[in-house]
């Protein structure tokens, strides 16, 4: 028996925004290339335990046809030879959730189908892991679909997770209804292929891609001209993530254009003391008429960020 049978995962549609997304972890490199489907106004999909990869693409083409989750479940396991080695669960845009755990899934495995979402496990420690993590989605304080997925993964890690270990995990959410731009309806799509601690990893990713979101739309805003909401917005980022280069040389260079100059020389230091290519592109910035900041105030940004 492939290894790929060992995996739990979460399918789930928010009722406050309507976002739609699904987890997974698994000891299967790059899981959540096959596991994870979802797209906007239509559902999510987790296919799982002996993969049926086309269970997620087609699964989706019923919803989006109109065919419910539960009906779409039904029609492509009635399809399926191999329904009995086979986990399965969507949840469409209306809310409906519902699985399928095969006879011959190996132990311990099951499903817990909740309001608007489904927890799905195989090849567990403990046949526990699922109704531990049903309980953490329900209860979860996060703010957000994506850590209310991350934290029902965790509580299955915590349950005793899968009984062969970690390797992969994977985290997909889209928006409630596909916009004009498609490329914008993806809220976050992270991976973590090959990693002793994926759900950590995942988790610290998810942070990341969250406040680099922060980044784009401190642009958006510049570009508007407010550029207090943007430095908000990037002093939030460089809160999350107080060493990471990128955000900091932003966030100095807004500080910097709001004449704060004294908070920029010294944040522009975390990015200057990781690579000292950043100070060069200060000056192509300034030589280039992209930083609105007097030639002193340069000179003093310049002295900082060459400073070892």
């Amino acid at each position: 028996m492939e290894g790929r049978d060992v995996t739990y995962s979460i399918v789930a549609r928010d009722p406050a925004t309507g976002q739609l997304g699904v987890a997974v972890q698994s000891h299967w490199f790059a899981a959540g290339d096959l596991v994870m489907w979802a797209e906007p106004g239509v559902g999510a999909v987790a296919t799982q335990a002996l993969v049926e990869v086309s269970h997620g693409p087609l699964g989706l083409t019923l919803m989006r046809d109109g065919v419910s989750a539960e009906e779409a479940v039904r029609a492509r396991v009635e399809a399926d030879e191999g329904r009995e080695n086979r986990q399965l669960a969507m949840v469409d845009a209306q809310g409906v959730a519902a699985a399928h755990t095969g006879a011959r899934c190996i132990r311990e495995a099951g499903h817990r189908t909740g309001d608007a979402y489904s927890v799905q496990a195989n090849m567990m420690m403990n046949d526990t892991v699922w109704d531990a993590m049903a309980s953490a989605y329900e209860s979860s304080s996060a703010p957000d679909l994506a850590h209310r997925l991350l934290d029902a993964l965790d509580a299955a890690e915590a349950e005793g997770g899968d009984i062969r270990g970690k390797q992969a995990a994977g985290i997909l959410v889209v928006r409630a209804r596909p916009g004009e731009r498609s490329w914008e309806d993806v809220v976050v799509h992270l991976r973590v292929d090959d990693h002793p601690e994926p759900l950590p990893e995942i988790r610290r990713l998810v942070d990341l891609k969250f406040a680099y979101d922060r980044l784009d739309s401190a642009e958006k805003l510049e570009q508007a001209g407010d550029l207090g909401a943007a430095y908000e917005e990037q002093r939030a980022a460089l809160e999350a993530f107080p060493r990471n280069e990128e955000i900091a040389f932003w966030t100095a260079v807004s500080l910097a254009e709001k004449g704060r100059i004294d908070e920029a020389c010294d944040t522009i230091q975390i990015a200057s003391g990781a690579n000292p290519g950043w100070v060069e592109l200060l000056r192509r910035l300034a030589r280039d008429g992209y930083l609105g900041v007097s030639t002193e105030a340069l000179e003093r940004l310049l002295a900082s960020a060459a400073t070892d």
